[in-house]
């Protein structure tokens, strides 16, 4: 009698993170670009199960500002901010350097450890091209050296600009075609290295020459000029 009452809920979950994963991949991949609107009816047909679950998925995704509720409670994929993406760009620089400095200052052995298993996965997806997991694994290991700096409110911050940048930061994979050099690996590596050395000021350069780099990437690949030249 217990599993039967136990087993539609965790059904119905399994089915809310299903939509929630392919949602989430659509967006960050920018399949579905900002802007887009998000049909719970369509939605419910593609999956083959009710509404309850696709809105609790989007409910989920509306927590990480992936998706917007309009006044007329319809859905949309939310919109990148590029008119305030200068203050997007404060915070990240800004977190990647007061993050690193803590991780140096207090990080334990243990901490080193999980840091250097993100590194590998983020290598790997590099190698493997996918920005996917990319994106991923360069959250999570950025969490992880917050983590080291143990400060809460640092990495509750810091985990905020991560998660609101993570289609931004598919621009800049994009930028490169999904083949980010290798040179922008090393950076990650030579964080590390600081870290583990303790060297606070090491640290704080690094992670300001890093978030510089990403910066500059988004903004040139943004303003690209992608005119032709036609005779009339």
């Amino acid at each position: 009698m217990a599993e039967t009452e136990t087993f539609p809920e965790r059904k119905r979950g399994s089915g809310v993170k299903r939509v929630y994963d392919l949602l989430r991949d659509e967006i960050l991949d920018l399949v579905l670009p900002p802007g887009s609107p998000i049909d719970e009816v369509q939605l419910a047909d593609r999956f083959g199960m009710s509404r309850t679950p696709i809105r609790e998925a989007l409910v989920r995704l509306a927590g990480e500002g992936l998706v917007e509720t309009l006044p007329n409670r319809s859905t949309m994929v939310a919109n990148i901010d590029f008119l305030n993406l200068h203050t997007f760009f404060d915070a990240l620089t800004l977190m990647y350097r007061v993050t690193t400095r803590l991780a140096a200052t207090y990080h334990q052995p243990a901490d080193l450890q999980v840091i250097r298993d993100h590194q590998a996965r983020f290598a790997a997806a590099v190698e493997a091209q996918d920005a996917l997991a990319m994106i991923s694994s360069n959250r999570d290991l950025h969490a992880a050296i917050a983590e080291a700096g143990r400060n809460p409110y640092y990495l509750s911050l810091f985990l905020r600009v991560l998660d609101e940048g993570r289609r931004l930061l598919r621009l800049y994979y994009q930028s490169f075609n999904d083949r980010l050099p290798r040179e922008y690996v090393d950076e990650h590596e030579a964080i590390i290295a600081a870290i583990a050395a303790r060297d606070v000021e090491l640290c704080d350069r690094l992670a300001k020459a890093h978030a510089d780099q990403i910066v500059r990437q988004i903004q040139q690949f943004l303003a690209r000029d992608e005119r032709q030249s036609l005779p009339l």
